[in-house]
């Protein structure tokens, strides 16, 4: 079964452009999703301590996918942003919180992913800064 990790602690760099999105107990090596915007694509990296998962979306179907996403009762994550290989799978909660899966598939056999948990005040921090 999948666990979660909750994000409910977001800082925006308003110098790099980068916004980092993060537990309030947790240290620097623990989780953090960290997003920044270059050109048409919206660079993401997901990481653990020295392990990190990296992927480069194009910045207008995030902002489309996450703008329409409704809650759906039952479902973790109801859309998917990227390729079959390396997707970013994403599900508004009834709480209006945000269910984030960064996902690299290495085959039939299997796949890593984050599975993370953004709060409804993180989660609109992140549409502010995505301008949505």
């Amino acid at each position: 079964m999948r666990n979660f990790k909750t994000l409910d602690h977001v800082v925006i760099d308003h110098e790099t452009g980068i916004i980092t999105l993060s537990a309030q107990q947790d240290d620097l090596t623990s989780t953090r999703l960290s997003m920044r915007r270059e050109g048409s694509y919206l660079s993401i990296s997901a990481s653990y301590g020295p392990i990190e998962i990296a992927m480069r979306p194009r910045f207008a179907e995030v902002v489309r996918v996450l703008s329409k996403m409704q809650p759906v009762e039952g479902l973790q994550t109801t859309r998917q942003v990227g390729t079959g290989q390396a997707y970013l799978a994403m599900g508004l909660q009834a709480d209006k919180g945000l269910v984030i899966r960064p996902t690299i598939v290495a085959d039939a056999t299997g796949h890593i992913c984050f599975n993370l948990f953004l709060t409804d005040d993180v989660c609109q921090a992140l549409f502010d800064w995505l301008d949505i």
